[in-house]
């Protein structure tokens, strides 16, 4: 039996920075996005769908969306839990305004910490003074859509910013000892495997604390979903995920926790690929590479 762990998992990571199983609480905020509301572009990330990633929530008010969750079976899996404002950019208003959102999550004693999902060229001087404000009662981390380093794709995918601005976004929550979680998306159009090597060497050279893995996937009513079925987009294969998955662990730095190593489309607006909805196969398959190749996080770093 392999008991080795081959990369940083979150969930032990979490247990033993918190002294026990410790579950996320995913809120929508009820944020946009500047590549949405035209500041920088309109019609948001070409993948994103009209509601963003918190397709499940079902109440706008934050704190009720926390009351739900404590009266619901979920509670009862966990005592500690790390509210995550999840869906668009949680960082893109005035400082009050965010003060007072994220002050209307913390309202149960079992909270031990605070995830903000936002974008590089959201991040103030000002921001990163609120965030830090909550450090002394709380674990606060800021998670940073990336996806890629290179500035042609971002630029295809309606990301709305350069690389340089995440570089600036992680030397000022750096500053502030606030922890940085980034995302690296594979099989992005027009990508290749050189360029999941490149975006890999630019994530090195940060100081991140974490990272998440996901494969691009196509769903409905998106701009990729048009261009899916126009034939001018192909999605990535199992295979060819599994090849990037396994470069990107054994070469990213040994000491960036792993939050995950697969997306979660919504079934019922995936369009493709299929396999996306077996997050069993991408995790029992790195497992089994990992051993019989005897690889690790890292190896190659």
């Amino acid at each position: 039996m392999d008991n080795f762990e081959r990369y940083k998992h979150l969930n032990k990571y979490l247990k033993e920075k918190f002294g026990e199983r410790t579950l996320k609480i995913c809120i929508d905020a009820n944020f946009t996005c500047p590549n949405r509301d035209g500041k920088c572009g309109t019609g948001g990330c070409i993948f994103c769908s009209e509601k963003g990633s918190g397709d499940h929530i079902k109440t706008s008010d934050i704190t009720n969306q926390i009351k739900n969750y404590f009266s619901s079976y979920k509670a009862t899996r966990a005592n500690k839990f790390i509210v995550y404002f999840q869906n668009f950019t949680n960082t893109y208003d005035t400082v009050e305004n965010l003060k007072a959102k994220y002050d209307s999550s913390l309202i149960d004693d079992r909270i031990v910490g605070l995830q903000i999902a936002t974008r590089p060229d959201c991040i103030t001087e000002e921001i990163c003074k609120l965030l830090k404000s909550y450090s002394t009662k709380y674990y606060v981390c800021v998670e940073l859509g990336l996806q890629t380093s290179n500035d042609n794709t971002a630029k295809l995918i309606n990301r709305g910013y350069a690389s340089s601005e995440f570089t600036k976004a992680v030397n000022l929550l750096n500053k502030y000892e606030i922890d940085v979680v980034t995302h690296i998306m594979v099989g992005l159009p027009n990508e290749t495997f050189e360029d999941i090597k490149k975006t890999v060497a630019f994530i090195n050279k940060h100081n991140i604390q974490g990272i998440k893995i996901h494969s691009c996937y196509v769903v409905k009513n998106t701009k990729l979903a048009e261009m899916y079925l126009n034939g001018a987009y192909t999605p990535i294969s199992f295979e060819d995920y599994m090849t990037s998955l396994e470069y990107i662990l054994t070469h990213i730095s040994p000491s960036i926790v792993i939050h995950r190593i697969s997306g979660d489309a919504p079934k019922d607006l995936l369009l493709a690929p299929d396999w996306n909805l077996h997050k069993k196969w991408v995790l029992n398959g790195i497992d089994k590479i990992f051993r019989e190749k005897d690889l690790y996080q890292g190896k190659f770093y």
